[in-house]
């Protein structure tokens, strides 16, 4: 009995310790590169039946991707599934000073080495390598910490 409850705890420990390498493993499985999120995950579930992903992070969040700074609500919803993420909410990017959310991820190709990425009225196709390892991301305060933290502020 001590034996089948000291399994049964071990096991619900590790259940519940969700690190942020775990999330990252996972997008790698699916065929995407790690670094689509930020290394400032706080935990994160995916329900095996339907694919969706719900990822938590410890705040919102920029993280910046080349020239393209990226924004990370404190929850990012998505369906997975091998190579894209589908129904994507909590994402946006700037794109000429304006902040649109990103809708949909794919790698359609892995040996092509490209990922695009839907942001409503465009498709933007970017390196892979771009996003292989998880970024660093700034805590989002609104314009006034964008600005401080090197972008520009929204009009």
């Amino acid at each position: 009995m001590a034996k089948t409850s000291i399994v049964s705890l071990v096991i619900l420990f590790l259940s519940l310790a969700s690190s942020d390498d775990s999330v990252h493993s996972l997008l790698r499985d699916h065929g995407l590169p790690a670094g689509l999120l930020p290394k400032t995950v706080h935990s994160f579930s995916l329900e095996p039946s339907t694919g969706l992903l719900a990822v938590q992070l410890h705040g919102p969040c920029i993280a910046q991707y080349e020239r393209s700074p990226v924004r990370f609500d404190q929850e990012i919803n998505a369906n997975l599934t091998f190579g894209s993420l589908k129904g994507v909410k909590g994402l946006t990017q700037e794109e000429l000073f304006l902040w649109l959310p990103i809708k949909e991820i794919l790698v359609t190709d892995p040996k092509s080495g490209v990922i695009l990425f839907d942001i409503g009225m465009a498709h933007k196709q970017l390196s892979v390598s771009i996003f292989e390892n998880p970024p660093d991301c700034k805590e989002d305060g609104g314009p006034e910490l964008r600005t401080a933290a090197g972008f520009q502020e929204q009009r």
